[in-house]
C-alpha cells in the first residue's frame, strides 16, 4: 500500500508498505478516504515539531471506511464510515484519572508521536474510531478532528449562551472555533490581518470581525460590547503580544483561552488579572468532544461551508505540500483524497 512517510525534515514521499494488519481483538482495520493536511504535519515536514521522530507517517485528520474488526469489537462492522479520534493514553495517570486524557503523560498523537493515517490502510484500537452517518460526504467528516480542537477551546472558556466571544485569528482552527461558539450561542468577533479570511470568518457566522492594521481592535471591542470587554478571549493565533492583549480585551469575570506553542514569553501585569478575576486556561486537542461533533456532523449542524479549498492525490502529495507551503493565504485547509 501507499503511505505519505516524511523521512527526514523537507524529505517527503509516497512509500510502498506492508498493508497492516489486526493483532488484538480490540482492534479495526480502515481504509483511508480523506486526509487533512494540518499545520502540525506541516511543522513535521518541515523539522520544527519537536515531538514528532523520524521516519513518520502524516496524518491525524482521517476519515474512511471499515475494512474488518477484531471480535471483540461491538458496535462497528466491515462498510462504517467512520472518523479518527488520534490521541492514545494511558488511562491511569494524574491527568487520566482528571478525565483530561489529551494531556496524558504518556499521550501520543496518531500522526505525530506514533504514524499517522496518511496512507491506504491502518489499523487502531476501536475507542479511537467514531462512527458517522455514512450518507455525509467525505468532505464533511474529515474536518471532525479540527472541530473538535474548536469544541475543546469553547469548552475550556466555558462559553454558554449569551456570552461575547473574541477570537484571535480566522484561520482554520479560528473557523472552528467560531462554529462551535455560534453553536453554543454566543456572540463573537474576530480579528486577523488578512481582508479574505475576515470576509470568511463573516460568511460562516462571525458578528463582527476588525483588521489590526485599521482599527485599533481593543477600542472596537469595547465600542460593541458598551465598554464591558469579552466574556471568553481564545486566542489561536498566540503571539506573545496576542495574549498580553487577551489581558486588557477580557470583561471581568472572564477567561482567556490560549491554544498556541509559542516558547517567547509574554508579558502580562499581575493587577488587571486579579483586579478583574481572570481565568487563563490552555487548550490542547481535545477530551471527550468527539462525541458531541459527531452528532452534530449527523445532524447537518456543522458545514465545511468552503472551508476546504484544495483537493490532491496521495500520488501527488509533495505537489500538496509545497503547495500549502508556498501559498499559505490561499490555503484553508486542502485534502488528500484515496480512492
Amino acid at each position: 500500500m501507499k503511505a505519505i512517510q516524511v523521512k527526514e525534515a523537507h524529505h517527503l514521499f509516497v512509500a510502498e508498505l506492508e498493508v497492516p494488519a489486526i493483532q488484538h481483538p480490540s482492534e479495526v482495520l480502515v481504509k483511508v478516504k480523506r486526509a487533512g493536511i494540518c499545520g502540525s504535519d506541516m511543522h513535521i515536514y518541515h523539522g520544527t515539531n519537536p515531538l514528532a521522530t523520524y521516519p513518520r507517517i502524516l496524518g491525524h485528520e482521517i476519515a474512511g471506511e471499515v475494512v474488518q474488526v477484531g471480535e471483540d469489537v461491538e458496535g462497528l462492522q466491515a462498510g462504517d464510515h467512520v472518523v479518527v479520534e488520534p490521541i492514545r493514553y494511558c488511562g491511569t495517570c494524574y491527568a487520566c484519572r482528571k478525565g483530561r486524557p489529551n494531556v496524558c503523560k504518556e499521550l501520543s498523537v496518531f500522526g505525530v508521536h506514533e504514524d499517522g493515517g496518511m496512507r491506504e490502510q491502518f489499523v487502531l484500537p476501536a475507542r479511537q474510531l467514531h462512527k458517522v452517518n455514512s450518507d455525509l460526504p467525505w468532505e464533511e467528516v474529515v474536518l471532525a478532528e479540527p472541530y473538535s480542537i474548536g469544541a475543546q477551546a469553547v469548552w475550556r472558556g466555558n462559553v454558554e449562551s449569551g456570552d461575547f466571544v473574541f477570537i484571535h485569528g480566522c484561520g482554520p482552527i479560528g473557523v472552528c472555533i467560531l462554529k462551535m461558539a455560534k453553536l453554543a450561542g454566543a456572540t463573537v468577533m474576530m480579528s486577523d490581518l488578512k481582508q479574505e479570511r475576515l470576509a470568511f470568518a463573516k460568511e460562516n457566522g462571525a458578528d463582527y470581525v476588525v483588521s489590526p492594521l485599521e482599527e485599533d481592535v481593543l477600542t472596537k471591542l469595547l465600542d460593541v460590547t458598551n465598554g464591558e470587554g469579552a466574556n471568553v478571549v481564545i486566542d489561536a493565533v498566540c503571539l506573545p503580544q496576542t495574549v498580553e492583549q487577551s489581558i486588557d480585551m477580557a470583561s471581568v469575570a472572564g477567561t482567556i483561552v490560549i491554544l498556541g506553542f509559542d516558547q517567547r514569553p509574554s508579558h502580562i501585569p499581575q493587577l488587571p488579572v486579579t483586579k478583574k478575576e481572570l481565568t487563563i486556561v490552555g487548550s490542547r486537542l481535545q477530551t471527550n468532544q468527539f462525541a458531541k461533533v459527531v452528532q452534530l456532523l449527523n445532524e447537518g449542524k456543522l458545514k465545511e461551508q468552503g472551508l476546504i479549498t484544495h483537493r490532491f492525490t496521495i500520488e501527488q502529495a509533495q505537489e500538496a505540500f509545497t503547495f500549502v507551503e508556498n501559498n499559505p493565504d490561499t490555503v484553508r485547509k486542502a485534502l488528500i483524497e484515496f480512492s
